[in-house]
């Protein structure tokens, strides 16, 4: 299996910024996962497809609920870029 590339949108980048230390901590991880063994994180609670190519992941639970958003672009590529990260009320889904 080969590694896959996972690169965050610049506007995902402001949002990660803001982002608590531990949210944070969790969305490296997050990240390290992916490169290491793809998209599909069946062991993260509420890891789930929002369509064929969108997921979503949450980083914290409670209030606020802190989650990502990735997209999959070119299975031949492997490619995995964070489109958001942030509260779940503003999640883009």
């Amino acid at each position: 299996m080969s590694a896959w590339t996972v690169k965050i949108q610049k506007k995902a980048k402001k949002g990660i910024a803001k982002l608590p230390e531990k949210v944070r901590s969790a969305l490296k991880l997050l990240m390290r996962e992916i490169k290491v063994s793809g998209p599909v994180k069946g062991n993260w609670p509420n890891y789930g497809k929002l369509f064929p190519t969108l997921h979503h992941c949450h980083l914290k639970k409670g209030n606020p609920t802190y989650v990502a958003v990735l997209e999959v672009r070119g299975r031949e590529i492997n490619l995995v870029e964070v489109i958001y990260a942030g509260t779940h009320e503003k999640a883009p889904y």
